[in-house]
């Protein structure tokens, strides 16, 4: 498979996966809203934060390294040490989750079983639902590996769309439940996207002439089971290596990805209440960063571990497969950083508007929105005085009497805000636009030809 190839299939892998996203993200916005009308905040908090961070903690221990170790193996490799490997991460997963899950229960502040009930089970089946997720890990691999798009769009979807139903189901019925409703939700989720990736295969396996065509490296379901034999070690110790190495470096992603989560969890510089309403914060604040940037990273990894072979002097490589990652590369690097600097600039002019339309008074006006606005009214306040003397200044007056506040001053100020950033973000596009020539054309190239390879498929 030339590069050219690969390149489109991965453009074609992170264009599903920023629909993807988008459509997760519509999902827990909707969910969020429709929650917090039935439930607390605690119970909020105590999901979007504290639980969540004991699955994301045990998955991302037991399984981060060893995904980007196996999809960086090359086309001539022994998939049946591979396999044996991705399988050590179901003992690894259920190590950290009994140990994170003591952590949980006996070393952090238990919220009262009055505001939040169930949650010693929440921890358990939080715990239970990640090592169910592992047990996939093979399958996940090797549709990654092999560049199943469909099949990828097809198990995210499904498990998501069945979990913020059966969410919403349970809370409008069945409030008293708490944690309950999370739980099951959180199990049914990792049950239904192994049993897509399972199915799948099986389906697939069970064909001989789609086997064929697929051009895959194993024949049989038997074959993704972990096997031992004499001819060869059970493992490729040149890819167990490199997991130990990406293991190492993945903590400092871990660290800035779920940095304020810990924070939160391990200090208690928030209540419960508090942290769901962060919580909701950050997913809004992030939310350009996690539609563009996290498709990207996941499928063009992919691309450069097909393209190029690791470890090998770039002058030993083949110079077109070289070429094209360079330019690929140049132009991911352009448009996450276009992307980020615009996002830092409109974002501090729009957060506290976007939080108020999403969430009312609660996000925007409330305590952890709060302690900011007052600082930074203080701030200006102070600046203020420094003309001429006078404490009731022009721009002194103009922040004491909210001017800028454009969310307590009604619609009419909400809109001229929202006129105003319209038609600075529609400058700032049509500028790149105009002048990033080569940026466009690659997105056109590969992602306005991924949708169109899409629709004749």
């Amino acid at each position: 498979m030339g590069s050219r190839e690969v390149l489109g299939q991965a453009a074609r892998l992170a264009s599903s996966g920023l629909l993807l996203q988008v459509l997760f993200r519509v999902i827990t916005f909707v969910l969020n809203a429709f929650v917090l009308r039935f439930l607390s905040k605690e119970i909020v908090g105590i999901v979007n934060v504290r639980l969540t961070l004991l699955y994301s903690t045990t998955i991302f221990l037991a399984r981060e390294a060893f995904r980007r170790a196996c999809l960086s193996g090359g086309p001539q490799r022994d998939w049946s040490q591979t396999f044996n490997l991705l399988w050590l991460t179901v003992p690894l997963g259920v190590f950290w989750s009994l140990f994170l899950g003591w952590v949980w229960l006996r070393l952090l502040e238990v919220p009262d079983p009055n505001v939040v009930s169930h949650y010693g089970t929440g921890v358990v089946v939080f715990g239970l639902s990640a090592v169910v997720e592992l047990l996939g890990e093979p399958f996940w691999v090797l549709a990654q590996a092999q560049m199943f798009v469909r099949l990828k769009v097809i198990a995210e979807s499904l498990s998501v769309i069945l979990k913020s139903v059966l969410t919403a189901f349970l809370v409008l019925w069945l409030p008293h439940w708490g944690l309950y409703i999370f739980s099951l939700a959180q199990l049914l989720y990792t049950t239904v996207l192994v049993l897509c990736y399972v199915i799948y295969f099986t389906k697939l396996l069970g064909s001989a002439e789609s086997n064929k065509q697929q051009a895959l490296p194993i024949s049989r379901m038997t074959d993704l089971l972990p096997s031992v034999t004499r001819r060869r070690a059970f493992v490729n110790w040149n890819e167990a290596k490199l997991t130990w190495s990406f293991f190492k470096q993945s903590f400092l992603k871990q660290i800035l990805t779920e940095g304020e989560r810990y924070v939160m969890t391990f200090l208690n510089v928030l209540n419960f209440g508090d942290q769901g309403v962060y919580d909701i914060v950050n997913n809004l604040g992030s939310l350009v960063a996690r539609l563009i940037f996290q498709p990207i990273e996941e499928s063009f990894y992919i691309f450069f571990a097909k393209v190029l072979e690791r470890g090998k002097d770039a002058t030993l490589q083949k110079q077109e497969d070289v070429a094209v990652a360079a330019t690929v590369l140049e132009s991911l690097l352009k448009l996450a950083l276009l992307t980020g600097l615009t996002i830092t600039i409109f974002g501090f002019a729009y957060s506290q508007l976007a939080l108020d339309i999403y969430g009312g008074a609660m996000l925007s006006s409330g305590s952890v929105f709060t302690a900011k606005k007052t600082s930074w009214v203080t701030a200006a306040q102070r600046c203020s005085l420094g003309f001429h003397g006078h404490s009731r200044s022009f721009w002194s007056r103009l922040v004491q009497d909210k001017v800028f506040l454009c969310c307590e001053q009604g619609w009419p100020a909400r809109l001229a805000h929202i006129a105003v950033g319209a038609f600075c973000l529609g400058v700032t596009l049509g500028t790149a636009f105009l002048t990033e020539t080569k940026l466009i054309n690659f997105l056109r190239t590969q992602f306005g030809g991924s949708r169109l390879a899409d629709k004749t498929s």
